[in-house]
């Protein structure tokens, strides 16, 4: 195929096409809004062990004390904005991945696109998530609200919560206040997801399944699929916890008004690094893993092949 033909959006199984798209947007609905809603008690406690170290000092710690407060419904606080904030943001993180990947492989042609791998990722999966953290800020600022604000003092349900955040626009600064700190922590978190997932994958294919990708069944894929999630998960979790930690800094209601640099001074690195990532690493690891196992799945489902290979 000459130089002038090749074309990144039909070298795969199908071609890349709106309803390929479209189809991988869906696919990344169902891998996020599902997976983040079902640990939302993992997130309740990580938040507050972020926000009020002294008083929740461990995960098993927390969960028992948030249920002995407040009833088994206080560890689901804020599962209406997780799921529809990150089913927003799944559907543009896969879906503009997919769009921004074919996009950047065809500026840069066949062969620096095959001799520079690595930078596609990076470049697609940051690109997408500019979009992706933008549709996500409004819900995430409500939800950290929720699950940090002392029990009752603000409210619960979803659409109640929207309205008091809009209410008090002036001091929680919604619906994108959070935006730049959310972009620090899920920039570098995609960038890391989709880099060692892609990277993983590779490793798989030539070094410990060598035979055409083809060749195994959906079953093989789709194990190689979650194993690769998982590992990446544990990375990301790891390189974008300082940022997640400042995300629920800015929900306390002691910090109101303060700058995020003010914040970070204040709390620390060490511990906005070290708080709750023993928590994060198992809840990113298993989400991620899982996340990649969904998307795969309904890829596979579709007819569209699994994620990545030699």
């Amino acid at each position: 195929m000459s130089a002038l033909k090749w074309d990144a959006r039909h070298i795969g199984p199908v071609p890349h096409d709106l309803s390929y798209y479209s189809k991988c947007m869906l696919g990344g609905v169902l891998a996020c809004g599902i997976t983040h809603a079902g640990i939302t008690p993992l997130d309740v406690a990580k938040c507050n062990m972020q926000v009020n170290p002294a008083k929740y000092k461990s995960l098993g710690a927390g969960l028992k004390m948030l249920v002995a407060e407040e009833g088994a419904n206080g560890i689901w606080k804020g599962f209406g904005p997780t799921f529809v904030g990150y089913s927003l943001q799944g559907m543009f993180k896969y879906g503009l991945y997919e769009v921004f990947k074919d996009y950047y492989m065809n500026l840069a042609g066949e062969e620096l696109s095959d001799k520079y791998k690595p930078a596609i990722w990076l470049a697609g999966s940051a690109s997408a998530e500019v979009f992706a953290d933008i549709a996500l800020c409004p819900f995430e600022m409500a939800k950290v609200k929720i699950q940090t604000s002392p029990t009752g003092t603000f409210p619960t349900a979803f659409g109640a919560a929207i309205r008091e955040m809009q209410r008090t626009k002036l001091e929680t600064r919604f619906p994108f206040g959070s935006l730049v700190p959310l972009w620090s922590r899920q920039i570098p978190y995609t960038m890391a997801k989709f880099f060692f997932f892609e990277k993983i994958v590779q490793l798989f294919y030539t070094k410990v399944f060598t035979e055409p990708k083809d060749s195994y069944g959906k079953g093989t894929q789709l194990g190689v699929t979650f194993a690769s999630g998982y590992l990446a998960g544990v990375v990301c979790a790891i390189v974008s916890h300082p940022a997640d930690s400042l995300v629920s800094q800015l929900g306390k209601s002691a910090n109101k008004g303060k700058s995020v640099s003010q914040i970070a001074n204040e709390v620390g690195f060490s511990t906005l690094a070290t708080k709750g990532l023993g928590t994060r690493v198992l809840m990113i690891g298993t989400l991620t893993g899982f996340q990649w196992w969904i998307y795969d799945s309904f890829k596979s489902a579709m007819g569209m092949g699994t994620t990545g290979g030699k």
